[in-house]
């Protein structure tokens, strides 16, 4: 388990988390880092420029499970690394790919050490990839549980679905990270209290008014 709790924050494609924004974003993420092990999840065209910024780890949104050559269009770990990237997101519920696809992308991201963090829709799934990784001789760095109905809701699994925050720690041994739905600071102690490492989120802090103030909220006790 990380020493402190991680908190990864995924702009997906939304304007306020795209370009210069993307940068800023980081910035908050990288001043509002103490006591956290806060990073950030950007699309592939901003990589290079967050990277550069901040220090904090900055993550593709997916990789394909291609080597480079032909493959044109797809981003492979490679060109990942190239951009400063130090892992990626796998199977994002916006994103999703077969689990032969996962274990071969995670395999590629592994050759590049990058970190690799997968993201499933249910405990079967999350159960399912981490055998298929195993089988494979490789593995996740975080499994992340994302129940589909509660992304970009107003009310997080943490309160809405706990069980699932227990049953997927219990799944596995890879650290576990929550995600769908997630905002409060409440939010967060629920899900560490619950033995996950930490949480995945978006819309609550990205399409915030004022995204650093709902950072600290995020990570400040009331």
């Amino acid at each position: 388990m990380p020493s402190k709790p991680v908190v990864i924050i995924n702009t997906k494609t939304y304007p306020q988390g795209t370009g210069e924004r993307a940068v800023r974003l980081a910035e908050f993420c990288e001043a509002a880092a103490r006591g956290f092990d806060i990073r950030i999840a950007v699309q592939a065209t901003d990589i290079g420029a967050v990277a550069k910024a901040v220090r904090i780890p900055v993550y593709a949104q997916h990789c394909d499970p291609v080597a480079p050559g032909k493959t044109t269009g797809w981003i492979t770990a490679k060109a990942l690394k190239a951009a400063g990237a130090k892992g990626a997101l796998l199977n994002h519920a916006e994103r999703r790919i077969p689990t032969i696809e996962i274990v071969a992308a995670a395999k590629a991201l592994r050759k590049e050490r990058l970190a690799v963090i997968v993201c499933a829709e249910s405990i079967a799934r999350l159960h399912e990839i981490d055998g298929a990784l195993s089988r494979a001789g490789t593995r996740a760095d975080y499994l992340a549980v994302e129940p589909p109905e509660l992304i970009g809701g107003d009310v997080s699994v943490s309160v809405a679905q706990p069980d699932v925050v227990i049953r997927a720690v219990q799944a596995t041994r890879a650290p576990v990270l929550v995600g769908a739905g997630v905002r409060s600071h409440a939010d967060l102690e629920i899900a560490l209290e619950y033995g996950a490492a930490g949480v995945l989120l978006s819309k609550g802090i990205v399409t915030a008014p004022h995204q650093e103030r709902a950072l600290r909220r995020l990570l400040t006790a009331p």
